[in-house]
């Protein structure tokens, strides 16, 4: 009897740093690997929240057996309550204790109530039809990150996870060495892999390097500290209260997530700090200035964080003042270098003391360098090999270290979101590629967005806008008045000369275009737009969005 191949489809993860989704697909049995968003930069005005393009799992929802989730970073579950109101059935959730407890914040912002879920721990094997899992223990930047076994009747996969190997890691769970040598032995036909740092040579310090240089500014400090972090971090956090009490410091939490994610973190005992020495944002002022270390949002320079309303003297409470130490204990993520510039630049202003990794190191990444990555693909031993979490050029650097410790270059596959690979027989090949892209979260509406819209909105931002209003007499097509109202276009508005020239243009081009086209208002209204962009960009060099209106009466 001939059987099915394994289907491996990234969803997402492949085209930037974020929304990582990857479908496993075996016959009728189907399971979905994280559910990540993006967030967006500075070209996708107006856009909240950027989602992976999750159709073939809608389309093949009665196959869909799990959704597991491997940490609780926005990047892998971010985009699971969009895809849980868009199923039809219910579907459970496999993850960490963690990981649930973070999920289950987002659920309940977005008001989904009796959610499926199953608590799994490092070690647990689960069946999922003729697909099962085994779960081990990976070093990241958060605790409870899982790695995956994936083994189904056609071959085995290993999916990496988020991964670096820290053998200091700050909760002392190390990565899972000798799973992944059994899980060698059994045989990996296919492994997929964390490429986010592959272009950086050499290894990742350990994060308890961080809490050396965390320790040692804060406790220099003369006045108030503000730590600005990602507040999914937790073993940052759990080093930030460390050094804080260790300084005779309380610690005040400040930014929505930030206090979502400390409080269910402490809850489920994954970060430490008594309770006297943890207080509400509200209670600082009882608090000496050497006394008070603020742990807040904004490390990213998001211009409704904590730290950029405190930095802009718009935060409700907290205010930064001239010789208060800020800490900036992250990495902008690619996109986000200039909001980051521009709140350091605003701090520097204020005369604050401040800390980021271009001064010390109060930051260490999460993911595995070059020599990690290569040391994971020589403990693994794949037959084929398939790099994935990353733009372009971290995913061909990736692929560069895996030949280098002697993976066939023909056995390594480039993806693309949307990209099939199928397993049979143990053997590795293309499929066929199912749709894939990305959805826009824009405000309320999801999906509604597209390049159009973007591209309107970054003319708008750059250009201005003109809208000519010309005013026809239908019963001859003689013009009687033409109009300009002009927003952000330098001079239209006050250079009387151009004025007038720009209504002889428009009233020749209309005399014309009524020649040509009779009353096709659309071919119309377009010779009317090109005719003026043309002139506006003879005249001053720049191209502001035109709409015309031309109204008979």
């Amino acid at each position: 009897m001939s059987h099915s191949a394994v289907k491996l489809i990234p969803l997402g993860g492949l085209d930037g740093i974020g929304k990582n989704m990857t479908v496993i697909e075996y016959e009728d049995d189907l399971i979905v690997i994280d559910a990540g968003l993006m967030f967006p930069d500075d070209s996708h005005p107006g856009v909240d929240l950027i989602l992976p393009d999750y159709t073939y799992i809608l389309e093949n929802e009665d196959k869909l057996r799990g959704i597991i989730v491997t940490h609780g970073h926005e990047d892998h579950t971010g985009a699971l309550p969009y895809l849980l109101k868009d199923l039809n059935k219910k579907v459970t959730i496999y993850s960490s204790k963690l990981t649930l407890g973070l999920i289950q914040g987002k659920l309940e912002e977005h008001r989904i109530k009796n959610q499926k879920v199953k608590e799994v721990q490092a070690g647990n094997h689960l069946s999922f039809g003729k697909i099962t899992v085994d779960f081990f223990a990976q070093t990241h930047s958060i605790p409870a990150n899982f790695g995956l076994f994936i083994r189904t009747p056609e071959g085995n996969i290993l999916h990496s996870g988020d991964f670096k190997i820290d053998l200091t890691p700050v909760d002392g769970v190390t990565t899972d060495f000798e799973s992944i040598m059994r899980f060698s032995k059994v045989g990996v036909d296919l492994m997929i892999s964390d490429s986010t740092n592959a272009p950086r040579p050499g290894t990742t310090p350990s994060e308890k390097e961080v809490g050396k240089t965390l320790q040692a500014v804060i406790s220099g400090a003369k006045q108030r500290v503000f730590v600005a972090s990602f507040a999914s971090h937790i073993h940052r956090l759990q080093q930030v209260c460390d050094a804080a009490v260790a300084n005779g410091r309380k610690v005040a939490v400040t930014g929505r997530s930030m206090i979502t994610n400390t409080k269910i973190a402490r809850e489920l005992g994954y970060l430490n700090i008594r309770d006297q020495d943890i207080i509400d944002a509200y209670d600082i002022n009882s608090i000496p200035d050497d006394e008070l270390l603020v742990l807040c949002t904004g490390s990213q320079g998001e211009p409704l964080s904590a730290l950029a309303r405190m930095a802009n003297g718009e935060h409700k409470t907290l205010s930064i003042d001239s010789g208060d130490t800020v800490i900036i204990s992250a990495t902008p993520v690619p996109g986000n270098e200039k909001a980051v510039s521009q709140i350091l630049n605003a701090l520097a202003k204020i005369g604050a003391d401040v800390w980021d990794k271009s001064r010390a190191m109060v930051h260490t990444s999460g993911h595995g360098s070059a020599e990690e990555l290569k040391l994971l693909l020589s403990l693994v031993k794949p037959n084929y090999f398939m790099p994935i979490h990353g733009e372009a050029v971290h995913v061909r650097a990736h692929a560069r270290l895996a030949e280098s410790v002697g993976v066939d270059p023909n056995k390594i596959f480039i993806s693309d979101n949307g990209d099939c690979l199928e397993l049979k027989d143990g053997k590795v090949r293309w499929g066929d590629p199912v749709d894939s892209g990305i959805v826009y979260v824009d405000g309320l509406r999801i999906g509604d967005t597209d390049q159009v819209v973007l591209r309107d909105r970054r003319k708008l931002s750059e250009q201005g806008i003109i809208t000519v209003i010309v005013t026809v007499k239908a019963a001859t097509g003689k013009v009687l008045d033409v109009q300009f109202i002009s927003r952000g276009v330098s001079n239209a508005s006050t250079d009387r000369d151009s004025i007038d020239q720009a209504k002889e243009r428009v009233e020749k081009t209309l005399a014309k275009a009524k020649h040509t086209h009779g009353n096709d208002d659309k071919a119309i209204s377009r010779a009317v737009r090109e005719s003026l962009s043309g002139y506006l960009w003879d005249k001053y060099h720049t191209r502001p969005m035109v709409i015309p209106v031309v109204m008979e009466v």
